[in-house]
């Protein structure tokens, strides 16, 4: 059983720490200083999120929610570790079918399914009893809200966030860094770094790409 520390220390930091079967979860950490040497489910709150790098343990960033969910990237790149630290928690409860790959640093929470022939990239967040059906494709720092389904050969662009419920048909592509809303039906392709909501979706307001941190 390997060690394992989770970045981050709110809700799906704990919902990872709680879905992390095989690994030996030592705690979180978080760069709010009022959470230091506190306990969240159990588990202390180590140190600033920086703290991970003189530590001997795989890592997983739990970060992002609607509000900022280009966190995720941000702290991936101000961390700048080898892929190789990098731990993939996956539920027991989920389905992961043939021809189906998941990325390093990506989390898939209970009941998810992944069909057929799915790619998951790196970083990417998948909340419970998501359906991700064949030849999906999703990028890194994707974020999958519970109970979102896929049709076959959806693609998600980076950092893209899908709200809880949404309906995506089959062969859409959700631009980069753009949020779908939560309960949404997409039938046609949403652009880069838009926001869309309601059924049908449409486009409620603009949003914004994020820049790579420079090292």
């Amino acid at each position: 059983m390997k060690d394992l520390v989770i970045v981050g220390a709110g809700g799906f930091a704990r919902e990872t720490a709680a879905a992390a079967s095989g690994w030996r979860v030592l705690g979180f950490v978080d760069d709010d200083p009022a959470l230091h040497g506190t306990q969240r489910s159990g588990l202390p709150i180590l140190g600033p999120v920086d703290s991970v790098l003189g530590m001997d343990a795989a890592v997983v960033v739990c970060v992002g929610n609607p509000r900022a969910y280009t966190a995720r990237r941000r702290i991936v790149e101000r961390l700048a570790l080898p892929p190789r630290r990098y731990a993939t928690v996956v539920h027991p409860s989920v389905s992961i079918g043939a021809g189906s790959t998941v990325g390093e640093g990506t989390v898939l929470l209970a009941g998810t399914v992944l069909t057929a022939d799915v790619t998951v990239g790196a970083h990417v967040a998948v909340m419970p009893q998501a359906v991700l059906t064949h030849d999906d494709l999703v990028a890194p720092y994707v974020t999958i809200a519970s109970g979102v389904r896929l049709g076959g050969g959806v693609v998600l662009s980076e950092g893209a966030y899908i709200g809880a419920g949404a309906l995506l048909r089959e062969g859409v592509t959700v631009g980069a860094w753009s949020l779908v809303g939560m309960g949404s039906v997409v039938l046609r392709d949403v652009p880069p770094a838009e926001v869309w909501a309601g059924s049908p979706a449409r486009l409620l307001r603009r949003s914004s790409i994020p820049e790579r941190q420079v090292s």
